[in-house]
């Protein structure tokens, strides 16, 4: 097998993975990711016993166990630039063997379920609810930079591109889909089904106004107003379509979940943010850990 130079797949002093500070043993097959570093204790706060806290720069990392089930969770920081970092080293330290630098015979599949906070396009999906994303849309360039035309669905990228009249300078938008298998063990009356929309900021791109002006004023609406064969835009964010993307390439299985902070057309913003997100933080622990 051709081995991987140590230009590409770098290794600090310890042998752990560069960015993440990890070594294969130090994960979980179930994974949680969170944006804020900060949630990373929100989450293993609930965990029966911790056997490990790593962290380096945004990244922290701890594992343990939760009703009999081995759980990580990992914090990647904002944005798909961060997710490409966190997705291609989890699936290093599973995939890649450290000895050797040659990818594995036997690829393993991780379970990786995103836990984040999102803003609502649709006035019916208020704040405080829970959504899980069924597709997302990529208006970042992320997934362009692999081979990637088999996990897409140019037919509604066309669609959108051509309601939004979008803009040719920006970054032709993507659309990828979540793991249908573990969607459906994470699903319940409780939450929302969405197509989610991933910026690639959160002022102009989500069309946020402070001093500066926007190149399309109107896009949330455009957005907000799509619709192909029923499939509407329902909410903002910066992460999932990077997630849904990778995680689909290297072969694993991702689901993202949200609380919604903000109801855009409604113009509120959730009373008590962080006891919202505790509350999908519990959804989610509790789902993670009935299904084996």
């Amino acid at each position: 097998m051709t081995k991987i130079p140590s230009s590409e797949f770098i290794l600090n002093a310890d042998g752990s993975i560069y960015h993440l500070n990890l070594l294969p043993e130090d994960i979980a097959d179930t994974i949680i990711t969170v944006g804020d570093p900060d949630r990373v204790a929100m989450v293993s706060r609930y965990f029966d016993s911790i056997e490990l806290k790593k962290g380096k720069r945004e990244f922290v990392t701890h594992t343990g166990m939760l009703n009999n089930k081995r759980v990580s969770v990992i914090s990647t920081g904002i944005g798909t630039d961060n997710i490409d970092i966190v997705f291609n080293e989890l699936d290093a330290l599973v995939n890649i063997d450290f000895e050797t630098r040659t990818i594995k015979k036997d690829l393993k599949s991780l379970d990786i379920v995103r836990i984040g906070t999102t803003g609502s396009l649709q006035p019916d999906i208020k704040v405080d609810d829970f959504l899980m994303s069924e597709y997302a849309v990529g208006f970042d360039s992320l997934l362009h930079f692999y081979k990637s035309e088999h996990v897409r669905h140019p037919e509604i990228q066309k669609a959108i591109v051509e309601h939004t009249e979008w803009f040719k300078e920006k970054s032709t938008p993507y659309v990828v889909k979540y793991n249908e298998g573990l969607g459906v063990k994470l699903l319940s009356d409780k939450v929302h089904k969405g197509f989610t929309a991933t910026n690639v900021g959160f002022y102009g791109p989500q069309s946020r106004k402070l001093r500066l002006d926007i190149q399309d004023p109107n896009l949330n609406d455009k957005l907000a107003s799509f619709n192909f064969n029923g499939l509407k835009i329902t909410n903002l964010e910066m992460e999932t379509a990077g997630i849904y993307g990778l995680a689909a390439l290297l072969g694993h299985r991702a689901v993202s979940m949200n609380c919604i902070l903000a109801n855009r057309p409604n113009k509120n913003f959730s009373q008590n943010p962080e006891a919202a997100t505790q509350k999908l933080i519990e959804y989610t622990l509790e789902k993670i850990t009935s299904f084996s």
